[in-house]
């Protein structure tokens, strides 16, 4: 959340119509030389149709597939309209966005994985925000 919560902020899910709530949390854990190493995923809905987990552990080095197969599933329960629903996950240094159309049959779409040690990702994170939050906004 230190790097997630400024985020947010500067794209405007702070503000109206957007609200924050904590959801269940998933726990994750993985074995690193002998150490079991411990996370969880929490979720944190905005403002339906836009869910964003958070892979939260000691290491941010957790991959973003569990979160994204736990995003996905949120996101299709919660998919009943013809209107796209949008996901985003992170690990605290790598994001991505996921994109989930509910037709006859459910497609989803991931944006590449963009990372705090690579250029200007934050800033294209920082715009993709702000682009799903004017979508949702007006929707």
């Amino acid at each position: 959340m230190v790097v997630l919560s400024p985020l947010l902020r500067l794209a405007g899910f702070y503000q109206p119509p957007f609200y924050i709530a904590s959801e269940e949390e998933v726990r994750i854990s993985s074995e690193d030389e002998g150490t079991i190493i411990r996370g969880r995923i929490d979720i944190l809905v905005f403002h339906p149709p836009f869910w964003v987990l958070v892979i939260e552990a000691k290491r941010a080095d957790y991959s973003l597939v569990p979160a994204i197969s736990q995003a996905l599933a949120y996101m299709l329960a919660d998919a009943t309209s013809a209107k796209p629903v949008f996901g985003f996950v992170t690990n605290g240094s790598e994001f991505q966005f996921i994109k989930l159309t509910k037709q006859s049959t459910p497609r989803y779409a991931l944006s590449y994985t963009l990372s705090l040690n690579r250029g200007d990702d934050l800033y294209t994170v920082v715009k993709v925000l702000k682009n799903l939050a004017g979508l949702i906004s007006n929707s």
